[in-house]
């Protein structure tokens, strides 16, 4: 394979290589950015990070309340998460449904007790 160097005032500025030299550098660096992505998912999972279910994500996308994807992922009955966030299960029910919104305070209880932060389950 051959490659032209160009220079400018006798430092190398452009290198003009075969194009399917090119296409497997760039092939070869896209597989390497997916190695290290590979890599860094693993390590985060290693330490503790959640990953998160394409479902979940999908459903989130498609515009399914979080808190009623995110407990139903959590298999968790509305009963047992109104309990733990301390509220009632009618006015989860109406959060999931989207008829209330809830206070800070009561979706940051549902977050906790989800294991969650609030940015997760607030659209």
């Amino acid at each position: 394979m051959t490659v032209q160097i160009i220079q400018k005032d006798g430092i190398p500025e452009w290198a003009v290589l075969p194009f399917d030299y090119f296409q497997q550098l760039l092939a070869d660096s896209e597989m390497l950015q997916d190695i290290r992505d590979y890599d860094e998912a693993k390590r985060a999972i290693a330490q503790g990070e959640e990953p998160i279910p394409a479902e979940v994500t999908y459903a989130i996308l498609d515009g399914e309340n979080p808190v009623r994807v995110w407990r139903q992922h959590r298999r968790l009955a509305q009963q047992q998460l109104a309990d733990a966030a301390g509220i009632s299960t009618p006015y989860l029910s109406q959060i999931e449904s989207g008829k209330r919104t809830g206070s800070p305070e009561v979706l940051s209880a549902i977050a906790a007790a989800l294991n969650l932060t609030l940015d997760d389950i607030v659209s």
